[in-house]
This record gives C-alpha cells, structure tokens and sequence, in this order.
C-alpha cells in the first residue's frame, strides 16, 4: 500500500484530530504514537531510527496510508524519500500555547511513566520516547522554553523549505475541513473536524489511569 500523506508536525499540533480527519477521508489506517503501543516489535525499529540506523519503512507502515505524530515527524524526510508519491502535511499552532501544552501533558507523563517502567517493553517505550523526542529533538532541555520554541520553529521552518511545495500543506487545524479536503482532492465531510486530546481531556485520561491502578 505505502503512505499516501506524511504528517511532519511535532505533536501537540492537533496530530490526534488529523489522524481522525485523515481516517474519515479514507487515508487510514493512520499511524500515531497511539499505534506504537499496539505493535511493541516497532520499539526496536524507532530506536534504530533515533541512533541513526537504517529502517525499512515499508515495513514499518505495512498496512497503513498515513503517518502522524511523534516519533513520525522526526523522520518525515526518510518515509518521504521511501514513499516518493506521498503528500507532507505540516500541523502549526501558536509556539507559547503549543510549549504550554507539552508541558502540561506528553511531558510529564513521559517522565512518569519512565520512573514507572519495570518490564523490558515498558523501558524500551520509555527509552525510544526520549531517545526520539526529549533528547533526540530538544537535547534534553525540556525546561528552557526559549529553546524548545526555537527547536520547534526551526523544524517548522525545514519542512517547509525542504518539502515539495506542490506537495505540502501547512495545516492549522482550526481551519477545518476546508483547506485538508482541497489539499487531498476529497469531498468535506457532513460533519465537524475532529477535536479530541485537549490538554484537560489528556490530563483527565491521565488521573483517570492512576485512579484505576
């Protein structure tokens, strides 16, 4: 099959919802943070991908249209180069509000479930998820909000400069239905974009975890 859109934003950008939209226009299944969870055999391939070894992308997305989400967005230009037909949507949102949100969610959940990990799998997630993101993307300075926000501009910047034009969409997902459907040459769907994963539903989710332990 092979992936028909790369998704080259970080998460909190809406990734979740895009995922949701792409699937109702009938690009899924689509690949998510979500989906590494369910395949733990695709732990070992992103931490190859983090250090820098080659990854057999087909492989990897065997069965999927779509890719979103960390730790996909750290690699879009690879999948791109594996996948030459797909399309790159860029997901943006306004820097404070996006670093806000990490940090009231993905974050400290990401450094609680490491200091909760016991089982190999578990430390291996736990493992790949800095690896790709806190250390691979922002050097492990999570707390220095002037330089992830950079970190964050500066990647936004090389999707698009290095993405094909004819082939990207920078995507602010308030926008809607609109400006996806045109981009992907599909009919707008009868009903409202998705918006799930707010940082109150995240969090609730969270407590909601820990109440049931």
């Amino acid at each position: 099959m092979g992936l028909k859109v790369v998704g080259a934003g970080f998460g909190r950008t809406g990734t979740l919802s895009l995922k949701l939209a792409l699937e109702k226009l009938g690009f899924g299944p689509c690949y998510h943070m979500l989906e590494v969870g369910k395949h733990p055999d695709h732990i070992a391939l992103w931490r190859d991908a983090a250090a820098g070894r080659p990854v057999d992308w087909t492989t990897l997305f065997q069965g999927y249209q779509a890719a979103v989400d960390w730790p996909v967005c750290s690699y879009w230009e690879a999948q791109l180069e594996a996948f030459p037909g797909a399309r790159v949507i860029l997901t943006e949102r306004e820097p404070e509000r996006w670093y806000a949100s990490i940090m009231n969610t993905i974050y400290p959940s990401s450094a609680a479930a490491r200091d909760a990990a016991a089982d190999p799998s578990a430390k291996d997630f736990s493992a790949m998820i800095y690896e790709v993101i806190w250390d691979g993307a922002f050097d492990g300075r999570m707390d220095d909000k002037d330089a992830v926000i950079a970190r964050y501009l500066a990647h936004n910047q090389e999707v698009k400069q290095q993405a094909p034009a004819e082939r990207l969409l920078v995507f602010d997902p308030a926008a809607g239905w609109p400006p996806l459907c045109e981009f992907l040459g599909q009919p707008q769907p009868d009903e409202p974009y998705p918006s799930v994963n707010s940082t109150a539903e995240f969090q609730n989710k969270v407590a909601g975890a820990g109440r049931n332990r």
